[in-house]
């Protein structure tokens, strides 16, 4: 069936009232109905505001209106059009240059560079609201942390490099709990570890995160507690099973389902109840498991791509655990993986970020759109809001940051 809240357009095709035969008139007795599902194809068009000015007939003092406040100064877009390049760009992955093209397709001229010069200025506007959801995400008590390549164009240069956007999401559903999710992204030029070290500098809790070196300083006071991923081991035995057919590591991924059948149910309970089944269920599983790998890593060969796998998880044994012990916490790093997705995407179709400057502004765009899909919400409805708005609000304004405000 098509969605019922759809708009409907009614359509009768009603036969001649007198019938073919005999002449007589045609009484209707019932009817049958069918829907197709039709697209009204986007258009253009121009608002324009009048302010009528208007004097006093005793005293002469003349009023107007103010002026309506406009997203970029004495700019010609409205937001709708500034919402729809940028939705366009970091959610439906279509380059500034196709929407050009589209756009004079319409009869509408807006030249590439045009378009980019609006995304920097809506960078400058909503910037706040980026540092403010930033906040939020740090505010809880768990964030789960990664990282993906994004290639910038260097200046002057003609050639790109590998910077980094870093994702790092709070999402406490699973565990039960109201709280909003976020996810917040940050643009780095490089994968150095002072970068996430420095997002996460004033971060208080548990971070669920890959393997990745440069998290380790964030860990050696213990305000930072590592939760590692479960699905990063898995993949190390599910590449090993699809390369060789081995059966030690098949029986790895027969064990570590047994742990994710156990989440699938405890999901969306509370922290108390997660806590008491892991530690029922899941508790004996993982000590047969460690067992279990000792004896295969005895006999394996030290060199294969088993030992290899083997070697990544037992020694990160206590932070792949830690989940069983506290039911707020998750058995992997998926939240944050998911938040990459559409990065992934974007990047296949609009190749690299022009600057560092266009890096930062993906990573803004990408975290005010991520939250709003997180939060269910249609992303040009939610920044359609915001940039109408935001302009007459001042900038440490929290709550347009959370769409579930």
């Amino acid at each position: 069936p098509l969605p019922d809240h759809l708009p409907r357009d009614v359509v009768t095709h009603s036969p001649d009232d007198h019938c073919s035969d005999c002449g007589g008139l045609l009484k209707r007795f019932g009817e049958d109905v069918s829907e197709v599902l039709e697209y009204v194809p986007a258009r253009f068009k121009v608002v324009r505001h009048i302010r009528p000015k208007l004097s006093c007939s005793g005293c002469q003092t003349i009023v107007q209106a103010p002026a309506m406040s406009r997203p970029i100064e004495s700019g010609l877009a409205g937001p709708g059009l500034l919402t729809h390049v940028l939705v366009s760009k970091f959610a439906d992955h279509l380059p500034l240059y196709r929407q050009a093209v589209i756009y004079n397709r319409e009869g509408v001229e807006l030249k590439r560079s045009t378009l980019a010069d609006w995304v920097a200025q809506l960078g400058r506007l909503l910037d706040p609201l980026g540092q403010a959801l930033g906040r939020y995400v740090l505010d809880g008590s768990t964030v789960h942390a990664d990282d993906t390549p994004i290639p910038v164009l260097e200046p002057g240069r003609g050639r790109t490099k590998t910077g980094r956007l870093w994702t790092y999401v709070r999402d406490e559903r699973p565990a039960g709990q109201e709280t909003p999710p976020a996810v917040w992204f940050q643009y780095s030029p490089d994968r150095k570890g002072i970068h996430p070290q420095q997002h996460l500098k004033r971060y208080r809790g548990a971070l669920h995160a890959d393997g990745y070196a440069g998290f380790n300083h964030l860990y050696v006071n213990g305000d930072v507690i590592e939760v590692a991923c479960w699905a990063h081991v898995r993949r190390k035995f599910y590449d090993i099973v699809q390369a060789t057919g081995s059966p030690i590591a098949t029986e790895a991924i027969e064990r570590i389902a047994m742990l994710y059948a156990i989440e699938k149910e405890v999901r969306g309970k509370s922290p108390e109840d997660r806590k008491a089944v892991r530690q029922a269920r899941a508790g004996p599983l993982l000590a047969e498991l460690n067992a279990w790998l000792h004896q295969q890593l005895a006999v394996v060969s030290a060199k294969s791509s088993l030992a290899q796998a083997m070697g990544y998880t037992l020694p990160r044994w206590a932070a792949l655990t830690r989940y069983v012990d506290d039911g707020h916490l998750e058995i992997d790093n998926n939240a944050a993986e998911r938040s990459l997705r559409t990065v992934a995407l974007g990047r296949k179709n609009y190749l690299f970020a022009g600057s560092d400057a266009g890096g930062e502004r993906a990573a803004l765009m990408y975290s005010l759109i991520g939250t709003a899909q997180l939060n269910g919400l249609n992303p040009q409805d939610y920044l359609s809001y915001v940039i109408e708005r935001i302009a007459d609000h001042p900038i440490n304004r929290k709550r347009l940051a959370n769409p579930t405000c």
